[in-house]
């Protein structure tokens, strides 16, 4: 059976939110970023509530008709070696990430500043940000299913795909999907690892 995915809009953000929140109470990264079970609960949402603005805004969201699973997408354009302009704006974007998300703690401008620093700059791509899938729906295939349709979206384009891997389970799943690990991992400060992971599309290697 196939799994029906729309586009999300702005109707659809507060329960974009509240997924995301909930798929990510445990992942590794959000514990380093807002440690502890209870400042977690009641803080974390936040973040993703602003990832969800970004992306509605500058992207694309894709859910599953049944909203138990979403994956949220950017294009990003390669640097432009005169834009320092750009450059400048990207430089302050974690600091107000912070500001709005939770000014007294300086994880989440640290850890917007290590991924920029890793992040692909010199080829177009889609950037997968984030996928989320309702804890008590994993394992059925939804979160394949949604990547599985936008990779195929950039096939079509020729548009290489990229994304961070946040646990050593979902690394092997994009693995299965095309995906290659870059070869520079990124290990938090006392935390966690996550592993950049690049696509080429499948039209280009044919």
């Amino acid at each position: 059976m196939g799994v029906a995915i729309r586009t999300a809009g702005e109707d659809d953000r507060e329960p974009v939110v509240r997924l995301l929140d909930e798929a990510f109470q445990d992942d590794p990264v959000s514990g380093w970023v807002f440690p502890g079970a209870e400042y977690r609960r009641t803080t974390h949402s936040r973040l993703m509530a602003a990832f969800t603005d970004a992306v509605l805004t500058e992207g694309r969201i894709d859910v599953t008709e049944d909203g138990t699973a979403c994956a949220l997408w950017l294009s990003v354009p390669a640097a432009d070696p005169a834009g320092d302009h750009a450059d400048h704006a990207a430089d302050e974007e974690p600091a107000q990430m912070r500001e709005a998300v939770d000014p007294d703690n300086e994880r989440v401008e640290l850890i917007a500043r290590l991924m920029a620093e890793i992040h692909p700059a010199d080829q177009a791509h889609a950037y997968l940000w984030m996928i989320g899938v309702a804890p008590g729906q994993q394992g059925r295939g939804l979160g394949t299913a949604l990547i599985a349709a936008a990779l195929d979206r950039c096939d079509r384009a020729g548009l290489p795909a990229y994304l961070e891997a946040s646990n050593a389970r979902s690394r092997v799943l994009y693995e299965r999907l095309g995906f290659e690990f870059t070869g520079r991992a990124l290990t938090l400060p006392d935390g966690p690892t996550m592993w950049p992971m690049w696509r080429e599309p499948r039209s280009a290697l044919r």
